[in-house]
């Protein structure tokens, strides 16, 4: 634990770099008033907000309720049908026709992709 506080010779006889010099308050612009933002946003009808609660409400219900689905690329769907095959042949002691392996995988697997 004393090795990772000591300095290397290199370390200490680098000189130390001043800190760059901070400008002056004066070259910066003047930040706009935040009591005018908030007025003009706490303006709003009331009749307003509800509706755009109800919204909201029924958009995020409608994304929960209905997923997107997702269909994979030519290259993911043929590796999953190749995994199929083998899985397929290996259940079959390998005894079988590989075409014909092949053939129930590609049809279990687009059965399940739709």
């Amino acid at each position: 634990m004393a090795e990772a506080k000591t300095k290397t010779t290199a370390q200490k006889a680098a000189p130390k770099s001043t800190a760059a010099p901070k400008k002056s308050p004066a070259t910066k612009p003047a930040a706009a008033p935040k009591t005018a933002t908030k007025a003009a946003t706490a303006k709003k009808p009331a009749a307003e907000k509800p509706a755009a609660a109800a919204k909201k409400a029924t958009t995020t219900r409608t994304k929960k309720s209905a997923p997107a689905k997702l269909k994979p690329g030519p290259e993911e769907l043929y590796r999953m049908i190749q995994t199929a095959a083998y899985f397929i042949a290996e259940r079959n002691g390998f005894a079988g026709d590989s075409k014909e392996y092949w053939a129930q995988a590609e049809a279990q697997i687009l059965s399940l992709v739709g």
